[in-house]
């Protein structure tokens, strides 16, 4: 597909028709509170909705129960194997390169600053780690599952704040475009898993073409189930990288919104590391990730180690490497990244289960009240 500035133009004026409408009738009949109260105990895909459950937001969860009848289960199997194999791997580059990328757009960052949740980077961090998690479960799309309920409650906090910002005309819609729009929401994906998939070949991860197509295919799966226009989402991953390469061309910038949100998350994670004396390792490998000129923008401190940092492909190379070549030691690996990344989730969610719930109101400042190793996957090459 070919993207053109015309194009994601026309992408910024639509939002989710579905989430949108199911959000606004929520409102218009004051059930919002009793809709959030309720799915508090809808966790788990196939539980029996509430009896007092509102008539539209049950519509609503009746038609997006399903994954889209286009997903190859082999694919996904894939996906899933990949993320085991590069666990810990894909929560770094979430968290130091991704959620950077989300802030480097001014009106992404602007949008994100509006809600009163995202205050606190560690309950957004906590709600991306979650997620994901469920989605890499063997049972994700199975009764039992947390990720359908999950993604359900993401599609309406989106269409949520699109409501909030569009009814009290808190949002420049004819210089922005529509809040969390088609083109971002894209975007967004191509954040959690081209940009991801970048990054794990800048750290020096090994992995197969294979394993990163399958892992993109699982983003485009969510994101069909988020409410993204599938007629406008790249197919493959060198159309991907035209999308993105454009899409942060067109928008990418400074901004005093994007440059706080940094601030918050670079202390959020110096207070997960262990003592003080690796603090500048936090900021040392943002920079590193994202690169001098976004880092800039968002105002991420130089450091002694922005050095040291450097080196850190080498060393995951000989760890990749035995990898590769031992069974042992492969095993060994998964499972310290499996518990690495446990370890990371629960110091974020203090042990508890984060609940996905619509705003009734945002900011003030709005005026709201183990697959095979064969064929190294090299990225797309840049097109802008």
């Amino acid at each position: 597909m070919a993207y053109t500035d015309a194009s994601l133009d026309a992408l910024r004026r639509t939002g989710d028709e579905l989430a949108d409408a199911t959000v606004a009738e929520l409102f218009a009949r004051g059930e919002v509170g009793t809709f959030n109260t309720l799915m508090r105990y809808v966790s788990t895909a196939g539980a029996p909705l509430p009896e007092d459950l509102p008539d539209v937001a049950r519509e609503y969860l009746e038609a997006t129960r399903t994954p889209p009848s286009w997903v190859d289960w082999a694919e996904m199997e894939k996906a899933r194997l990949f993320f085991i194999d590069n666990n810990v791997h894909i929560s770094t580059a979430l968290s130091f390169a991704s959620m950077p990328a989300c802030y480097v757009v001014p009106h992404v960052a602007k949008l994100l600053s509006a809600s009163h949740g995202l205050q606190y980077p560690s309950k957004r961090m906590a709600e991306t780690g979650q997620f994901t998690v469920h989605l890499m479960q063997p049972d994700a799309f199975e009764a039992g599952s947390r990720f359908i309920p999950a993604a359900q409650k993401v599609r309406l906090l989106h269409a949520s704040i699109r409501h909030h910002l569009t009814r009290e005309n808190s949002w420049d819609t004819s210089a922005l475009g529509t809040p969390i729009c088609q083109e971002d929401m894209i975007g967004g994906q191509m954040f959690f898993s081209l940009l991801v998939l970048d990054s794990l070949h800048r750290l020096g991860i090994h992995m197969s073409t294979e394993g990163a197509e399958a892992y993109y295919y699982a983003w485009r799966v969510v994101g069909a189930m988020l409410g993204v226009d599938q007629d406008a989402v790249p197919r493959t991953l060198d159309e991907a990288r035209r999308f993105l390469d454009l899409y942060m061309v067109r928008h990418m910038g400074p901004s005093e919104e994007g440059a706080h949100l940094t601030t918050q998350l670079i202390d959020l994670y110096e207070e997960v590391v262990p003592g003080t004396f690796f603090d500048p390792i936090v900021s040392a490998l943002i920079r590193h990730l994202i690169g001098d000129t976004c880092a800039d923008w968002l105002h991420v401190p130089r450091t002694s180690w922005d050095t040291v940092v450097k080196a850190v492909p080498h060393l995951l190379g000989v760890l990749e490497t035995i990898e590769d070549r031992s069974p042992l030691g492969a095993w060994a690996l998964d499972r310290l990244g499996h518990l690495t990344t446990v370890l990371e989730l629960s110091s974020l969610t203090r042990g508890r289960v984060m609940h996905y719930a619509i705003p009734e109101t945002l900011k003030k400042d709005y005026g709201i009240t183990g697959v095979p190793r064969t064929r190294r996957w090299t990225p797309p090459t840049p097109t802008v």
